[in-house]
């Protein structure tokens, strides 16, 4: 397959993704627009695990603090300092980024499940942070942000970020954006060299590259988008909560990423899409719903073995990114 044709094929499968959410705000019943609102953002959240993850080789167990990071940054300003929304986002996109470039300089001198270990001890270090200070997190209990607070004028126009189709559009531009960059990120040298990484580190190394540095990188893009999706969760549902910071949000991820297709720009949206409705579909019929999702998650494993975007590369269509 020549170039020209790869380039095309890659642009038709995420341009019709992008139109298809787009359309969908048309087509489904309002309980559904909240819901892919959640999808969108967490899948943005998912996207930045999967380039440290899925492209360079990097197994974290704490990104929880970065996704928290944004939603503390973000929902903390508004809340205490009655900060402007896009503001709050820009500072909480930033808290995730300056986060995982700090966690990243000591991490990173580590590597295999040691890195999984240290930052997995970080993310816990950052939950009970959260705990330890409830008189301005307020713990479990969270914030929650008034309906005035998130919304602002722009150019004469009032942004209420409570309205349920601007609140989807906004998802969906932020979602956009974090596929256009993950693409670019991916396509581009430098998401070649982050794969020579993640296939073998050493002989990157030898051809000259500097490693770690390229690691670094790869984690503050990760933080930074991770950041971005917590402070867009905390600005359109307007709660934070501690609960965020919690192991089984550095987890949430991994499943949707191994789900959807590791090292896969399209693979992080399928696995939150499908594994929230099999949250919510399982939840309708039992309490236990967490078995019902355990053992079709198995089975999609079994039958998908790379994720369904993976398994679909891995069968004849090498020309998905």
């Amino acid at each position: 397959m020549n170039a020209a044709t790869r380039a095309r094929r890659i642009l038709l499968l995420h341009g019709g993704l992008l139109a298809l959410l787009f359309l969908c705000q048309f087509l489904l019943p309002d309980y559904h627009h909240t819901n892919f609102v959640s999808i969108m953002v967490l899948a943005v959240y998912a996207m930045g695990y999967n380039l440290l993850v899925g492209y360079t080789g990097l197994l974290s167990l704490g990104h929880a603090m970065f996704f928290a990071a944004g939603l503390y940054g973000a929902g903390m300003g508004v809340y205490y300092l009655d900060l402007h929304p896009v503001l709050a986002f820009i500072i909480g996109s930033a808290a995730g980024l300056v986060l995982a470039v700090a966690i990243g300089l000591v991490a990173l001198r580590t590597t295999g499940v040691a890195f999984m270990i240290v930052t997995m001890m970080f993310a816990q270090a950052a939950f009970l942070v959260t705990l330890y200070f409830n008189d301005i997190t307020h713990g479990d209990e969270g914030l929650t942000l008034t309906q005035a607070a998130r919304g602002f004028a722009l150019f004469g126009f009032t942004i209420d970020l409570t309205n349920p189709d601007l609140r989807y559009n906004l998802a969906l531009a932020l979602f956009a954006g974090a596929l256009v960059l993950t693409l670019m990120v991916v396509l581009s040298p430098v998401g070649r060299i982050l794969i020579a990484i993640r296939e073998n580190e050493e002989r990157t190394r030898m051809l000259g590259y500097d490693v770690r540095r390229y690691k670094l990188a790869a984690l503050g893009m990760s933080g930074l988008l991770s950041g971005a999706a917590g402070a867009a969760y905390v600005l359109f549902f307007g709660y934070v909560g501690s609960s965020f910071a919690a192991i089984q949000y550095s987890i949430y991820p991994l499943l949707w990423v191994l789900l959807g297709g590791v090292g896969t720009v399209i693979g992080p949206i399928i696995g939150t899409l499908l594994m929230f409705y099999l949250v919510e579909i399982s939840r309708d019929y039992t309490s236990s719903y967490m078995i019902v999702v355990g053992v079709l998650l198995v089975l999609l494993v079994l039958f998908f073995p790379k994720g369904i975007a993976g398994t679909l590369r891995a069968r004849g269509r090498s020309w998905i990114p």
